[in-house]
């Protein structure tokens, strides 16, 4: 059940209220006075206050109300707050919602209208604390797993990145081979990572291999190393990818790059454990846990004849699909965070324009611009402008034309005067409703 606060010094008003709220299954609590009321929101759950703007005898300037407000304000500053509101104070009132208080009514009210705007604030507040309780619950979950796991420092907050890393840890103590899919600068190997930091060959050596940074002819070198004359330049023998990791993991980065020669002998160390160096008969025996990672359409490529189906089926025994940085908008904040200067933290400004990029290069992008930003701005806080992203593509899509006089007062009549109900079907704030009907000379209701 939701409770609303009641701050007004005449019983009348706190009675003929609860018993209005009693009818819709909301609790009500009362104070005659602003200390009172804060006492009462110091020690009880309230989800709504609705308060008057004068306290003492004689008194009609509103100024008390307004003090109030900021001190409810400032202690709460997500909790609404609905004014009671007499003529003699109906500027201060407007004045108040413009500077973020929920509404006001004017007294005497209309309980119709008051229920409409009451059930839906109370309706937020229940999605606030929904919100909150979420939030709990995968912080709750992320200490978990970071306790349990060891996650080699990864910073995340999306549910989207929790649930990824929690199933590589949750395959890490498998021997199969695991693969990893994902755009470019996402942080695939950063999850190689996690699976070898929580696997049983932790202790062994973790090797990398970026099959798209090497010309195809030496990608088999790298792999399964070189007898001395194998090749052209290859003056002494040298020990390939798959030797260096025996006994620990062989990360495989760009596997859609690799050659179709290389692709079949991959296979042939999967299944068998063996291989020979190029140049060399002698065969060689290593234990190997193959980690690979791709932003390729394997299937795709399967279909056109450049990727074994087999070595594709071998190879994904697991996957881990992990989401581009937009997919995941929980981390970006926290990202950046880690990658600004310690002495230059982010302005509000700064973190709105971060939320709003579609971050086409991902995590790798991220850190680009936030460690550029820390270095070229010239203020104590990285700004918007310090960031130097392009500004987003103007919207094509419909949108709500701008309202003009007869059709705010005839959204106001559909809303019997409810300014939260009639600025959301116009699609504006209350304060921008505000403004537009000072502008146009429409009485307040």
């Amino acid at each position: 059940m939701s409770t609303v606060l009641i701050i007004d010094d005449n019983p009348a008003v706190a009675t003929a209220l609860d018993v209005l709220f009693s009818l819709h299954d909301i609790a009500t609590l009362h104070a005659e006075s602003p200390q009172a009321g804060l006492d009462a929101l110091a020690g009880e759950s309230v989800d709504l206050v609705i308060q008057d703007m004068n306290f003492s005898a004689d008194t009609t300037s509103g100024a008390e109300g307004e003090a109030l407000f900021a001190r409810i304000r400032a202690q709460y500053p997500d909790l609404p707050v609905i004014l009671l509101t007499a003529w003699t104070h109906l500027s201060s009132a407007v004045e108040l919602v413009k500077a973020g208080a929920a509404d006001y009514v004017a007294k005497p009210w209309d309980d119709g209208r008051l229920m409409t705007t009451v059930n839906n604030l109370l309706e937020l507040a229940e999605a606030r604390r929904e919100l909150d309780r979420r939030r709990a619950r995968e912080k709750q979950r992320r200490e978990q797993l970071q306790a349990k796991y060891d996650l080699r420092g990864v910073v995340f907050a999306d549910p989207a990145s929790e649930r990824v890393i929690a199933l590589a840890c949750q395959v890490a103590r498998s021997e199969l081979p695991v693969l990893i899919t994902g755009p470019n600068g996402s942080g695939k190997e950063k999850l190689a990572e996690i699976v070898q930091a929580n696997s049983a060959a932790k202790n062994g050596p973790f090797v990398t291999l970026n099959c798209g940074a090497l010309p195809s002819e030496l990608v088999e070198a790298e792999l399964f190393g070189a007898d001395a004359g194998a090749y052209t330049g290859a003056n002494k023998a040298r020990e390939g990818k798959f030797e260096a990791a025996d006994g620990g993991t062989l990360f495989l980065d760009e596997i859609g790059n690799l050659p179709l020669a290389g692709q079949m002998k991959l296979l042939r160390v999967l299944e068998t454990g063996k291989f020979e160096r190029l140049g060399s008969n002698r065969e060689r025996h290593v234990d190997v846990r193959v980690i690979s990672a791709t932003n390729a359409d394997l299937p795709a490529m399967i279909r056109d004849g450049t990727f074994r189906e087999d070595l594709y089926y071998r190879l994904n025994a697991i996957e881990l699909a992990l989401p581009p940085l937009a997919e995941r908008p929980g981390d970006i904040l926290p990202l950046a965070e880690l990658f600004r200067p310690a002495d230059k933290p982010l302005s509000e400004p700064a973190r709105a324009a971060l939320l709003r990029h579609p971050w086409p290069g991902n995590v790798r992008e991220l850190r680009n611009v936030v460690q550029r930003a820390g270095l070229l701005a010239q203020g104590e806080r990285i700004e918007a402008a310090d960031l130097n992203l392009p500004k987003p593509p103007p919207q094509k899509a419909a949108t709500i034309a701008e309202p003009d006089k007869a059709g705010i007062e005839a959204a106001l009549a559909r809303a019997n005067g409810v300014i939260a109900q009639a600025a959301g079907e116009l699609g504006l704030s209350r304060q921008a409703l505000y403004r537009r009907m000072d502008r146009y000379g429409i009485a307040h209701p």
